[in-house]
């Protein structure tokens, strides 16, 4: 299995990614091509090659025309978090530059058409969409409106439209089989908001990193950024708490922030293989650590349990189960039961409370072994069709055509399931 691993011993930023996946190995001339499908003009990208305390990185940035700087693609670390129209870049040296772009895309409802529109590839667009939804559910929550209408000025801005529209691309070209990461930095200090001075991490980046493993005070500067936040929220399968296993490592890539400090400015990624034995059970299935919430409940009617279940589903469970059990005083009740990632951990326990009666449940770390999974699109008279490949040791085991694809060809062609099943493999 091939993973990508996000190291953010220093944080994440949209111009640490993007350099730090093109020095791991994404073509950078296939990435900008990729970006130019946008349709957005006025722009241009490169990677300039740099070091921080000795180690040598990439740094991703992008050039505006009109404009006589050279701005990062997520100059985040310096920037004042505010959400309008004109967007400012506040560099090391103290002063600000205001850049205003006559087609400025801004608000989120904006910012996805741009992007639904667009001719980047499918798994690209779809990341790209995740990632920003993330970031603006984020901010609606601080400042209390839609999602759709939540203007961003520096994520809105052109050049942190290809931030994050470029990462989305790469972790395309890439196409890992899953992407991990450990504890991720969040820094110190406090950092400008249209608020006012708010110790960091900024409002919508504390939203944005519910339920990772995080840690702060390594440096006494904005570290993870809303943007680098949200790439995180919307992309990574399991964080770790830095006990990885056993891993091949195959190649490792840096990317540097904008800051010179006595601690390197860095975001390390690396693709992992995992070791595959085939005289013992090491490495033959993959180990994560989830939580089991467990409630006992018996004042909900079956509408109400079917809705719960729809809205854990929502909230990021991996598994929803209910169980009859006998409570107190002889009394019929369910046993609900929720398996959860550590990403969608908070998430779960709000939804839980909101849209169950129970006033209370149970928390249990448990181990979930699984065997390897691998998704594949089949294509026929059919149209299109996923089948999902269970593999032991590296070799096929068994294999499944998604429900929905089965279910919606025998709609559309009048047959049954089983049936649909059969056109799908090429059987007779």
């Amino acid at each position: 299995m091939k993973t990508l691993h996000f190291d953010c011993f220093a944080g994440i930023s949209g111009d640490m990614c993007l350099g730090a996946l093109v020095d791991l190995g994404v073509d950078r001339e296939a990435l900008t091509t990729e970006l130019r499908k946008l349709g957005l003009e006025g722009w241009k990208l490169r990677f300039e090659k740099d070091q921080r305390n000795g180690i040598t990185g990439l740094h991703a940035v992008v050039d505006i025309e009109g404009s006589t700087d050279h701005i990062a693609c997520d100059d985040e670390h310096e920037h004042h978090h505010e959400h309008e129209h004109e967007h400012h870049h506040e560099h090391e040296h103290g002063h600000e530059h205001h850049h205003e772009h006559e087609h400025a895309h801004n608000t989120w409802k904006e910012i996805r058409g741009v992007i639904e529109r667009s001719g980047i590839g499918e798994g690209a667009k779809k990341r790209a969409i995740a990632i920003f939804t993330a970031i603006a559910e984020a901010e609606a929550k601080v400042h209390g409106s839609a999602a759709d209408e939540v203007a961003f000025h520096e994520v809105g801005a052109l050049d942190s439209i290809i931030d994050i529209v470029g990462t989305a691309i790469a972790l395309d070209m890439l196409k890992p089989d899953r992407i991990t990461c450990g504890p991720v930095e969040l820094g110190g200090g406090t950092v400008k908001c249209a608020h006012g001075e708010l110790p960091v991490p900024a409002p919508a980046t504390l939203i944005l990193v519910e339920g990772m493993p995080v840690k702060t005070g390594g440096f006494n500067r904005e570290m993870t950024t809303p943007t680098g936040a949200g790439i995180l929220a919307a992309s990574v399968d399991e964080f770790t708490s830095g006990a990885d296993g056993v891993f091949k490592i195959l190649k490792t890539g840096y990317g540097t922030g904008t800051r010179r400090m006595e601690k390197p400015n860095l975001l390390r990624v690396s693709l992992r293989e995992t070791e595959k034995n085939s005289t013992s059970a090491a490495g033959l299935w993959d180990t994560e650590i989830l939580t089991l919430m467990e409630a006992n409940i018996d004042d909900m009617n079956a509408e109400e349990f079917g809705f719960l279940m729809e809205r854990l589903f929502e909230s990021g469970a991996l598994d929803v189960t209910f169980s009859p059990c006998t409570m107190k005083k002889s009394r019929p009740g369910t046993l609900v039961s929720v398996l959860a990632p550590p990403a969608k951990l908070e998430e779960l326990r709000l939804c839980f409370f909101r849209h169950s009666r129970s006033i209370g449940f149970r928390e249990t770390e448990v181990t979930r072994l699984c065997l390897e999974r691998n998704m594949e699109t089949l294509s026929g008279s059919f149209g299109e069709a996923k089948r999902k490949t269970a593999s032991l040791g590296g070799k096929a085991l068994r294999s499944k055509i998604e429900y929905e694809d089965r279910a919606r060809i025998a709609r559309e062609k009048g047959i049954s399931l089983a049936e649909a099943d059969s056109l799908i493999r090429g059987m007779p």
